[in-house]
């Protein structure tokens, strides 16, 4: 082996057994041939203090061509591109995480101020109630939704590979009906196409039949192709924001004190599955970022146990379809390998997102000039710019909660206590149409008045 570039296959041992092997044999270069997809090498970097040389990645498919054409002597030459100090994934995730909170938070105020207009009609009140889709959290019920969560994440990580397919069948689901809602809510403003058909004792418009068949069918495309990591990634972003702009929109937070319950428990669930359990699990992994990234896809073994190599030429890892997932743009014109891309997950726009969208309905409730939600979206942009900061200085995966919600929470309270409406913002401040011995609270053209509960 001396001053000889040695290939080996992937699958019998660890990467750094395999480099001290080939080290102490007197090799120039170690090239793992890999069966599966060509997934980054990521163990511990510590860990390879010892070895000096060059470790490489390549396609077992490619080395029995070389073998064929070339014979055995061959040439290897390694070839590292330049890479970026700033990646400019994070700059695409963090406009896409912003945008979502931001409209989810606004349609969440329009569906209020919705409401609040109906209330002055007994008529359209009972048409609003029948259209009404919208979920109310209370203490309980927040509580009972982390717990859930916590289950769920567990039975995850230990049934990883028969779970995956049904998360990802229930968000193809979830996302196509979500997609379905968000696009039928603009279409509600444009004034053309409105023929409608009937079918069973009901009248439906013709376009809406269109806009159902399109939304199964991209969300058909990407479970079929979810894996083509070269433009899958869009599709599944596309489908993700409509995801989360609809949980937003229907999961109505009713005060400030479910807020508040809420962000802190998913708070400690954030840090304690990334930061916690790597002291619990037997190979020292996060369970958050396994479940995220999805076992066995970025190393070689798992709970000391070997990992088979498939005999086809790509078998990819299943992965969650429960983050925005954006390429690492430095790499994607450069890399024969699987894409690096950067996460995050939906829970860091959504449980922010539902303090903004509890923010904007207050302001509509209150006819406060959205200094609520305004302050609050621009507090998650602030926590975003800071999970950032931190990921580029300590060069790991943050759960992002831990910055997001101090910025939204402080930042609310402040506003709240700032404007003396501490006690309201804290109860939640709901109308409702009563009877004329209550005091009225807002009058509408003088004949109707809405009342608090």
């Amino acid at each position: 082996m001396k001053d000889k570039a040695v290939a080996v296959m992937r699958g019998n041992c660890t990467f750094l057994e395999k480099a001290k092997i080939a080290q102490s044999s007197g090799a120039k270069m170690l090239l793992v041939a890999s069966k599966s997809r060509l997934s980054p090498i990521s163990d511990n970097k510590t860990d390879f203090e010892d070895v000096t040389i060059p470790i490489a990645l390549i396609r077992y498919n490619d080395l029995v061509d070389m073998q064929l054409t070339l014979g055995n002597e061959v040439n290897v030459t390694l070839y590292s591109p330049p890479l970026l100090d700033f990646d400019c994934s994070i700059v695409v995730i963090f406009l896409i995480a912003v945008f979502t909170v931001a409209l989810g938070g606004y349609w969440s105020g329009v569906a209020e101020l919705e409401n609040l207009k109906a209330v002055a009609s007994p008529g359209e009140r009972e048409t609003r109630q029948k259209k009404e889709e919208n979920v109310t959290f209370t203490p309980m019920t927040v509580i009972l939704f982390v717990v859930i969560c916590c289950v769920m994440l567990v039975l995850l990580y230990f049934f990883y590979k028969w779970l995956v397919y049904v998360i990802i069948s229930v968000f193809c689901l979830a996302s196509a009906t979500s997609l379905y809602n968000c696009l039928a809510a603009l279409i509600g403003y444009i004034p053309f196409g409105q023929c409608r058909i009937a079918c069973c004792n009901k009248s439906i418009e013709v376009r809406l039949i269109f806009l159902a068949a399109f939304c199964i069918a991209a969300a058909v495309t990407w479970a079929v192709f979810r894996n083509e990591d070269r433009w899958a990634w869009i599709l599944q972003d596309i489908l993700g924001v409509a995801f989360c702009l609809n949980f937003i929109k229907t999961l109505k937070m009713p005060n400030f004190k479910s807020c508040v319950i809420l962000l802190g428990l998913l708070l400690l669930y954030d840090v304690f599955f990334v930061f916690i359990t790597p002291f619990i699990t037997k190979n020292g992994a996060s369970i958050m970022v396994e479940v995220a990234a999805g076992p066995f896809g970025n190393s070689e073994k798992n709970d000391g146990n070997l990992v088979e190599v498939p005999t086809e030429r790509s078998a990819p890892h299943e992965k969650l379809p429960v983050v925005i997932r954006v390429p690492r743009l430095e790499y994607s014109a450069s890399t024969l390998c699987d894409l690096p891309f950067s996460l995050l997950g939906f829970g860091d726009i959504i449980v922010p997102g539902l303090l903004v969208a509890y923010c904007r309905r207050f302001d509509v409730q209150t006819r406060s000039p959205s200094i609520y939600y305004i302050s609050c979206t621009i507090a998650y942009a602030i926590g975003m710019v800071l999970t950032f900061v931190v990921l580029a200085l300590m060069k790991m995966g943050q759960p992002a909660l831990l910055y997001l919600v101090p910025c939204t929470l402080i930042t609310s309270s402040l506003v709240a206590w700032r404007r003396k409406e501490m006690k309201k913002f804290w109860k939640g401040s709901s109308y409702q149409v009563s009877d004329s011995s209550r005091t009225p609270l807002l009058q509408d053209d003088g004949t109707h008045g809405l009342y608090r509960k």
